[in-house]
């Protein structure tokens, strides 16, 4: 199922092409990044509509981008915030690595999600809004605590897996991904904050 390309990279399926790369930005450097964002952001916890009623979503969160690149799902629109001048290095960083791994790709906006704990989740679920496009690549950074994305086929050909993700790596969900593939972050009794930062294209 495996297959190595580089010594921090690790392809996990052929088609849909899905990869997991490891030190991306190094230790010292991402231990920093999660700290100032989680004192830095205006983290928000908004409410979406489930059969008719309101709930506040379990994490919290921040959209953040080019100034036209709105977002859309479950209903309600998200205007982005600027980019913090700390994240475009980042961006440019995730763009080159995979590229070096055959996918250029630039990204204008980040779906960042705070995780106070293993509690705090995210249901099932695929990218693929339409301002994404037909076939969206979506790269996902970790930072903090180690927790598994778990994975379903959406035609259930086989059985689900899960996907640990530790501080400072990479995810990679080329293109095809969010067609075949639904991903969710379960709960877990995982101690420790966790922040992901979700890179896409808004069209």
């Amino acid at each position: 199922m495996s297959d190595v390309f580089h010594t921090s990279c690790e392809r996990l399926l052929q088609a849909p092409p899905l990869w997991l790369c490891q030190d991306l930005l190094g230790w010292h450097e991402s231990r920093a990044l999660l700290n100032y964002l989680d004192q830095t952001l205006d983290w928000k916890q908004p409410s979406l509509r489930l059969y008719g009623r309101e709930h506040p979503i379990p994490r919290r969160q921040v959209w953040m981008g080019d100034s036209n690149a709105t977002y859309r799902y479950s209903g309600k629109e998200f205007q982005p915030a600027p980019w913090l001048p700390a994240l475009i290095p980042v961006r440019e960083r995730v763009e080159a690595r995979i590229a070096a791994l055959g996918f250029p790709a630039r990204f204008n906006s980040i779906l960042l999600n705070r995780y106070a704990d293993g509690e705090e989740r995210m249901g099932w679920h695929s990218d693929d809004e339409p301002e994404l496009g037909p076939e969206p690549i979506v790269v996902a950074l970790s930072l903090g605590a180690e927790r598994p994305l778990r994975l379903r086929w959406r035609d259930r050909r086989s059985e689900a897996f899960n996907v640990w993700l530790p501080n400072d790596s990479l995810l990679l969900m080329g293109p095809g991904t969010q067609q075949q593939l639904q991903h969710a972050l379960l709960p877990r009794r995982v101690p420790g904050l966790r922040i992901s930062l979700t890179f896409r294209y808004v069209s």
